[in-house]
């Protein structure tokens, strides 16, 4: 039971894109057009860039990397300079000997962004990138131009009751049981140091599935946002909609004319689900149309 708990945790916190889907997809890449380690906060953090025009970074989810967006990163790259991470201790970013927090991987984008040359970018996560992407906008709203959050809560109760049960078990203690699943030989495929596995389980359980309830300061986000959520999501519709109404949106009447509609934005991808939302193309169209907004 605590295996199908964790490995359940996993896929909602952005775990590997199922089989059936890389059957359906192209999970392939474009040619970064630079890549490397950058030096953010006290680690090294794996970053790519895919195309060329206005910076977009792009956040994975737990136990996920950079690759997993597939479809998803490629048209967005067609339009957008993507900055692409790989979030501490994930995909090609070793694990470091600081806690995780979401604080950090804040502060690690934004120190990202001016590394990068750029005085502020857009910025897309999902799931536990979307967490972050949240934490971002309320600490260091000055890198920030425009928020995309996917699939993620501004408050734990936000997850379903069993999915947050299962990403409170999350431990070093299944990194046997889940070194024989596909997961792991994604992960293997790309770390640095595969060794490093129980460590990863072990820093993401040590913050994953702690409370947390930031309504008072979601208020307060000042960038542009655009909540998207699947209609089958691990998050709670509800949550999703409250989230968009903390942003001052849906509390009336559009107008003929649009001029009842503050700059934020909600979406509902239908007949999907958090473990498919990261690769459906229908995500890169509502960010696409989202950003082109004046």
């Amino acid at each position: 039971m605590k295996y199908f708990l964790a490995s359940f945790a996993f896929a909602l916190l952005a775990a590997t894109t199922p089989l059936t889907q890389a059957q359906e997809f192209d999970m392939s890449l474009p040619a970064p057009t630079k890549s490397g380690y950058a030096p953010v906060n006290g680690i090294e953090m794996a970053y790519a860039v895919f195309g060329q025009g206005e910076p977009l970074v792009l956040l994975h989810g737990g136990l996920q990397n950079r690759d997993d967006f597939g479809p998803v990163l490629t048209e967005l790259a067609k339009s957008h300079e993507v900055i692409a991470v790989d979030f501490q201790a994930h995909g090609r970013t070793q694990p470091f000997d600081r806690p995780m927090s979401f604080d950090a991987f804040a502060t690690d984008i934004a120190d990202l962004i001016r590394w990068l040359g750029h005085e502020s970018a857009d910025v897309a996560g999902y799931s536990m990138g979307g967490i972050t992407a949240i934490r971002l906008a309320v600490d260091h709203p000055d890198v920030l131009d425009r928020l995309v959050v996917v699939s993620a809560p501004y408050a734990y109760s936000g997850w379903h009751e069993y999915n947050a049960e299962g990403m409170r078990s999350i431990g070093a203690h299944l990194a046997e049981e889940m070194m024989q699943t596909p997961l792991y030989e994604a992960y293997a495929a790309i770390a640095p140091d595969p060794t490093n596995f129980p460590k990863l389980l072990d820093q993401m359980g040590s913050f994953i599935g702690n409370d947390y309830d930031w309504s008072a300061e979601v208020r307060k986000i000042a960038a542009p946002t655009l909540i998207v959520v699947a209609d089958y999501d691990a998050v709670r519709i509800s949550h999703a909609t409250h989230f968009f109404e903390l942003l001052g949106g849906g509390q009336a009447d559009g107008g003929w004319a649009g001029e009842g509609m503050t700059p934020n934005r909600f979406a509902v991808i239908p007949g999907a689900t958090h473990y498919t939302i990261n690769t459906d193309l229908r995500l890169a169209a509502a960010i696409n149309d989202f950003l082109a907004i004046e």
